[in-house]
């Protein structure tokens, strides 16, 4: 499995599916490369796509302390480094959108275009989930699986909960695969904390997507709505019925806005 070395050292777990121009995916909150399962397969069909697993996760390091978006966001250029690509159109979802938000704001002349999925502009102007569904995300519990079932009213809209449970189940055991650490999982929670790019948003000059669920009650709607609002041009799609895992539940409507997307970016 090939890794690389970030800014710090940190060891950072990488992997390259199909050809074509480069996609990297940058992915949310204590999750790893496995949570693209749904999207890799339908977009390494026209696109090189190069998934990793952010520090804290899977195979990459997990170093102790609380998590920087910004040294996150140097992670995801080391490994555009690594995978021979000076230039690539990024996506990132939940947390994943936050450093992708942040490398296009430190490293911009690297992205070809910008597509931000389920994600915040952080900071006082974001729009922040209820007080039930934070606690939810900070509570803990000695079975992960049995804590990510416990969310899953907050992480899935109504339709996948009580039509496609076994989507959910199919999600869970990507995850298991490599169980995220609490040090990986709270590292990362202080890094989304922090994060806050509205200031900054308006001086983006590039392609910009943004994808939301509608019930999304994990990082509501509104935050789509105001990145789309705050990044000049930026184009927004609003997925009927989604919840925040938009990788499982924006099917059709969310692939085909991509694809097409990416096309007209190139």
């Amino acid at each position: 499995m090939p890794h690389t070395r970030s800014s710090d050292g940190a060891s950072i777990h990488y992997e390259i599916h199909g050809s074509g121009e480069p996609v990297l995916l940058i992915m949310g909150l204590g999750s790893n490369a496995y949570g693209w399962y749904r999207t890799i397969p339908w977009l390494a069909e026209r696109h090189r796509v190069i998934a990793f697993d952010n520090r804290g996760t899977g195979r990459s390091d997990v170093p102790e302390g609380g998590y920087a978006i910004a040294q996150m966001a140097r992670d995801a250029a080391a490994v555009l480094d690594a995978a021979g690509h000076e230039t690539a159109h990024v996506a990132g979802a939940s947390l994943g959108g936050m450093i992708a938000q942040r490398l296009a704001l430190e490293h911009g002349a690297r992205l070809r275009s910008l597509i931000l999925f389920c994600t915040t502009p952080g900071g006082a102007h974001a729009v922040s989930a209820s007080d039930e569904v934070m606690a939810g995300l900070v509570a803990g519990g000695d079975d992960p699986a049995a804590v990510y079932r416990r969310n899953a009213w907050f992480l899935y809209g109504d339709k996948t909960r009580s039509r496609h449970p076994k989507r959910i189940e199919e999600d869970l055991e990507q995850r298991s695969k490599i169980p995220t650490t609490p040090a990986g999982y709270f590292g990362q929670l202080q890094a989304a904390a922090l994060h806050d790019t509205w200031d900054e948003l308006p001086s983006l000059r590039l392609p910009t997507l943004v994808v939301h669920g509608d019930a999304d009650l994990l990082i509501p709607p509104e935050n789509g709505h105001r990145l789309a609002q705050r990044i000049p041009g930026a184009e927004l799609l609003l997925v009927p019925g989604a919840g925040h895992m938009l990788q499982t539940e924006g099917g059709a409507p969310m692939r085909d806005a991509v694809l097409r997307f990416l096309a007209r970016a190139r």
